[in-house]
């Protein structure tokens, strides 16, 4: 399911290990490779002395040690959650073993779809719950920087980015990866939001883009609007597939997603259903029952 990125670059990296990429920005990366999270989950650290960790990862009792490891004589004074899948915020309850710096985030998981009566399914950290909520255009402040959260629904409801103003190196999480697009799941994941959620970005000023899954994106505007046209291009093919009488979203993946490992199949189902959701809001396909993966679907 990747799409083509510009201006990519590798990662250089050892799992256990710290690197320094800026003069403000640390990162550890967790040994927790998959399909879903590239190389693993990087964990950045900003600042020196007393400093702030955003995403501590997954539960991972030697990541943890690596980060704590990393940052001897050091303090935690804020922990940053961008959103609430296993592989991003259960590492904060296993740091707290070692610091008791409060956690933010925009809330548990499915926060910005229960506050509207949306019923979200488990599936991400339903332990996590922060210890201070963030909305956005908030700023938090440390010791020789500051953060501006920015809010970016779609990949979760509760995704939250955040931007390091003294760089204006921007944090994306899972919103903006480095080396795929996003996987979109509803009812948590909403299409239109993170289509949204992107175009936001493009008016920004970010000189960089920091995920936690993959390298740094020094092109910011021209991987979003890459994005934002594979999106696209995926709406084009939904409509060719119905046009064509495949009606189903498992009829649809196969010819969708050539190439792509079957085991995958699944995942990219989700990501189908959430563009036809979003398609059925826009009045430019029916569905003649309630949406859903086994549903059939036809051109409005």
């Amino acid at each position: 399911m990747a799409v083509k990125i510009p201006y990519r670059r590798e990662l250089e990296f050892q799992y256990g290990q710290c690197a320094s990429l800026s003069a403000n920005i640390r990162r550890v990366i967790a040994e927790n490779p998959s399909p879903f999270t590239h190389y693993g989950t990087g964990t950045y650290i900003l600042g020196r002395g007393e400093v702030a960790v955003i995403d501590p990862g997954p539960a991972d009792p030697a990541h943890i040690q690596a980060l704590v490891d990393a940052l001897e004589g050091e303090t935690i004074t804020h922990i940053l959650v961008t959103h609430t899948h296993m592989d991003h915020s259960p590492g904060c309850a296993l740091l707290r073993e070692y610091t008791d710096a409060p956690t933010y985030a925009y809330g548990p998981h499915g926060a910005g779809k229960i506050a509207d009566g949306v019923p979200v399914e488990e599936g991400g950290d339903m332990d996590f719950s922060p210890d201070r909520t963030v909305r956005h255009a908030d700023v938090l402040e440390g010791s020789g920087w500051s953060v501006e959260c920015v809010y970016t629904p779609g990949h979760t409801s509760n995704h939250m980015c955040f931007q390091l103003r003294e760089e204006r190196a921007l944090f994306t999480g899972d919103h903006v990866m480095g080396w795929s697009t996003s996987i979109i799941s509803p009812p948590d994941g909403d299409m239109q939001a993170y289509l949204n959620s992107l175009h936001l970005l493009l008016e920004r000023e970010d000189a960089v883009y920091w995920p936690t899954h993959g390298p740094a994106i020094t092109e910011p505007k021209a991987h979003v609007q890459a994005f934002i046209d594979h999106r696209r291009e995926r709406e084009e093919q939904i409509v060719e597939c119905l046009g064509k009488g495949y009606d189903k979203i498992s009829d649809m993946v196969p010819v969708m997603y050539v190439g792509t490992p079957e085991f995958m199949f699944p995942a990219a189902g989700r990501s189908v259903f959430a563009a036809l959701e979003y398609l059925v809001a826009r009045g430019d396909v029916v569905c003649d029952g309630p949406l859903s993966l086994e549903s059939s679907y036809r051109l409005g």
